[in-house]
């Protein structure tokens, strides 16, 4: 195996190694300002405990517990704020205990944004979409529309969730 290391002008080093296999590899690294993170922040949070959906209204959804996070704190009270500029896939999951009646919607920056669907055959309704934040004061939270009678989620890593992750910086 062949490998290119650059030492750093202070500490640290970033070492490239290509594998000892036929053929040629490539890698290309598009042109950007800024900090290229292969690593890039990621997240996945649940509802432990179920919360109640206002009638006729949209209510934020809270996540607290952790499945992971790299974000090393862009996630604080179920609101994601990056602090890397990029193009991020944020998806959203809203189990409910009557079918049929929740819509989850992303909401940027306090305003509805991406709205999901709504289920006529079960109780879980989602949401997903590539959304650009800044990095500086653009945010992410996830809301859901009851359009019946107050009603609660189901909590469950498997059931009501907030993830995102970034898939390209800016």
């Amino acid at each position: 195996m062949s490998s290119i290391t650059l030492n750093g002008d202070t500490s640290g080093s970033v070492q490239i190694l290509v594998p000892a296999v036929a053929g040629s590899n490539q890698v290309t690294i598009a042109a950007q300002t800024g900090t290229l993170n292969a690593a890039g922040p990621a997240f996945s949070y649940y509802q432990s405990v179920a919360s109640s959906l206002t009638s006729a209204a949209y209510s934020k959804v809270t996540f607290t517990s952790s499945e992971f996070d790299t974000t090393g704190g862009m996630y604080s009270s179920s609101r994601f704020t990056p602090t890397v500029a990029g193009y991020y896939q944020i998806s959203a999951g809203i189990y409910a205990t009557n079918a049929a009646t929740i819509v989850p919607a992303i909401y940027k920056n306090g305003s509805g944004w991406k709205q999901g669907s709504q289920s006529a055959t079960n109780q879980q309704s989602s949401v997903s979409a590539l959304v650009f934040l800044n990095g500086s004061s653009d945010y992410v939270e996830i809301y859901a529309y009851n359009s019946a009678a107050t009603q609660n989620t189901v909590a469950g890593s498997a059931l009501t969730y907030f993830q995102g992750c970034l898939l390209r910086g800016a």
